[in-house]
C-alpha cells in the first residue's frame, strides 16, 4: 500500500516525470486503485460570479483589468441566478458546483455577504460548494465554514523558484497563507497549478513539492493546461502537448495517491483517447460546462458521452473517495458470503472473502 509522505525532494518527482511512459502508467494506476474506484469521476461546474476588472497581473489571466483582452466584464451574480446555474449543473450530473469571483482577496461587506448567501442557497440542494475568490482572512474562512462551504480553491499555480515570473501582485506565500486559514476552519482545500506557461521541469515538480509537503495535503489538485488568451502576455505560448498532462497527472497520482486529481483547463485541446489515458493515470475529477470562468471547456452533453464511452460514473456529493486502510476498517468492508462484491481495494477485500468461503468449505 502506498504510503502519504511529506517530505518528496525535486529530484525524487523529476524522476518519476521521466520514467519510460508504460512504467509511469502502471505505476500510477496501481496506486489509483489502491486509494480510488477508478470508474468514478467526480465532476464539477465552475461558475464565474463576478468576471473581470481584477488588479492582480497573473500573466495567464484574461481578466486582470491591465490586460486588454475580449471578456465581458460582469457584477457579482444574483443569488436567484447562482441557484438556476446550480440546479442546471445538478441536473447535468455535477456534484459539486465551484464559484469564482475576480477578486484579489475577499472584503467583508454586502458583496461577501450576498456570497455567504449563495453558499448556503447551494447547499441546501444538496450539492458540495466550492468558492475561489483570492486571499481570505481565518474569520473569512471560519464565516464560509457556517454558510456550510465544502471546498475553497487556492492554486499555487507554479514552483515557488518560477512564480515570480507568472505574478508580481501577490507572493507564494501569500497563498500558502490563505491555505492555512482555511485549514483553520473544517472546509476542504483544493490547490493544484498550470503546466506549459514556460516553465521548466523543476518547476512542475516543484510545484509538486510544495503540495505534498502541506499536510493535511490538500484534497483536491486541479492539474491545468495553459489555455493562451490574446491579449495577456502568455498569448502566443504554443499548447502544452497531451504527454506532458499525461505525465504530470501520473506523477501527481504517485505523490498524492489520497487526493482527487483534477484534469481541468485545457481539455477542449484533447482528445477523448488522450483524457482516457489521463484517467487511466489517475485523474478522478473534471470540471464540466462549455466555460472554466472565461476560458472554453467541452460541453457538458460531451464529456456524459465520453463517461459512457469509458463505462465512468459521476461521483455523488460529499462522498469520501479514498478508501479506507486500516485493518479495522477493512474487516468493517467484507462482503456478505454469497453476494457479489462492489468495488474494492484489489487484493484485500475480496481476496479476504475469498479465504472465509474457503474456510467456510472445510468445515462442511
Amino acid at each position: 500500500m502506498s504510503e502519504t509522505r511529506h517530505d518528496w525532494t525535486t529530484a525524487e518527482i523529476m524522476a518519476i516525470y521521466n520514467k519510460p511512459l508504460m512504467e509511469l502508467l502502471y505505476e500510477a494506476a496501481t496506486i489509483h486503485r489502491e486509494h480510488h474506484d477508478p470508474n468514478t469521476v467526480q465532476v464539477s461546474t465552475l461558475l464565474s460570479i463576478k468576471t473581470g476588472g481584477c488588479p492582480e497581473d497573473c500573466g495567464y489571466c484574461p481578466q486582470a483589468a491591465r490586460y486588454h483582452t475580449d471578456i465581458e466584464t460582469n457584477d457579482l451574480m444574483k443569488v436567484s441566478h447562482v441557484k438556476a446555474q446550480a440546479l442546471r449543473a445538478k441536473a447535468s450530473g455535477s456534484s459539486r458546483v465551484c464559484m469564482g469571483a475576480a477578486w484579489r482577496n475577499v472584503k467583508d461587506g454586502p458583496e461577501f455577504d450576498q456570497v455567504l448567501e449563495m453558499v448556503r442557497t447551494i447547499n441546501k440542494l444538496d450539492m458540495e460548494v466550492c468558492c475561489t475568490l483570492g486571499m481570505l482572512t481565518e474569520n473569512q474562512a471560519k464565516r464560509l465554514a457556517e454558510a456550510g462551504l465544502y471546498a475553497y480553491n487556492h492554486n499555487l499555480d507554479t514552483s515557488e523558484d518560477y512564480y515570480k515570473d507568472v505574478i508580481s501582485t501577490r507572493a507564494f506565500e501569500d497563498r500558502l497563507q490563505t491555505i492555512d486559514n482555511v485549514r483553520k476552519s473544517n472546509v476542504t482545500v483544493c490547490s493544484g497549478g498550470i503546466i506549459g506557461m514556460g516553465e521548466r521541469l523543476e518547476d512542475r515538480a516543484g510545484m509538486l513539492v510544495a503540495l505534498t509537503s502541506l499536510n493535511p495535503q490538500p484534497e483536491s489538485v486541479p492539474i491545468n493546461a495553459l489555455v493562451a488568451v490574446e491579449g495577456t502576455p502568455m498569448a502566443e505560448i504554443e499548447p502544452v502537448a497531451i504527454w506532458d498532462m499525461i505525465r504530470m497527472v501520473a506523477t501527481t497520482r504517485i505523490v498524492l495517491p489520497e487526493t482527487q486529481v483534477r484534469l481541468s483547463a485545457g481539455r477542449t485541446e484533447m482528445s477523448r483517447e488522450g483524457q482516457a489515458m489521463c484517467f487511466f493515470a489517475g485523474a478522478n475529477s473534471i470540471f464540466a460546462g462549455d466555460k472554466l470562468l472565461t476560458t472554453p471547456n467541452p460541453d457538458v452533453n460531451e464529456d456524459m458521452e465520453m463517461f459512457k464511452l469509458l463505462g465512468l460514473n459521476p461521483q455523488k456529493p460529499f462522498v469520501k473517495v479514498a478508501q479506507p486502510t486500516t485493518t479495522e476498517a477493512a474487516d468493517s468492508e467484507l462482503v456478505p458470503l454469497g453476494e457479489k462484491p462492489k468495488w474494492t481495494r484489489p487484493g484485500h477485500t475480496i481476496a479476504r472473502n475469498e479465504t472465509a468461503k474457503q474456510d467456510a468449505k472445510l468445515t462442511e
